[in-house]
């Protein structure tokens, strides 16, 4: 198979599929008639792998790993519900942190309403935010943390 047929196979865009071969996941062979390089049927079920894998939320460098177990005949799958367990973590934890940013955005905007536009003045640069306080600090903290 040549890119294109490779990509609407796996229903990924050409570009993934060069992306994929470059980070040497897939291993086309050169046609020695015309240079194009020439997709296997191994290919195809390792570039349909790492889409699903992708979609799962699995980074380049774990989709690499589970082939490469995998290449080495040893079950990947004991990493992948250890990486996934803790990824699931992850993501609830920045569904909840959204979501308190979110209601802190709604309060906000909810008490932005009634406040008069301001100008700056050389002591201030927005009232609306230096007015604004929740009581709660703890995004500004974490942040912080975050960059440094």
């Amino acid at each position: 198979m040549k890119v294109s047929a490779i990509a609407k196979a796996a229903e990924v865009t050409p570009d993934t599929v060069r992306f994929y071969t470059r980070e040497g996941l897939l291993s086309p062979h050169r046609n020695p008639d015309n240079n194009y390089q020439h997709y296997s049927t191994e290919d195809l079920r390792r570039l349909r792998f790492a889409r699903k894998a992708r979609q799962l939320g699995f980074s380049l460098p774990e989709i690499r790993s589970i082939l490469m177990q995998a290449d080495d005949h040893h079950s990947p799958c004991p990493m992948v519900r250890d990486v996934f367990e803790k990824r699931l973590t992850q993501v609830e934890r920045e569904i909840s942190e959204l979501q308190l940013l979110r209601n802190r955005m709604k309060s906000a905007l909810s008490a932005w309403q009634a406040m008069p536009d301001g100008t700056p003045d050389g002591h201030t640069i927005c009232c609306l935010i230096e007015h604004w306080d929740d009581g709660d600090d703890s995004v500004l903290s974490t942040t912080a943390q975050e960059h440094h």
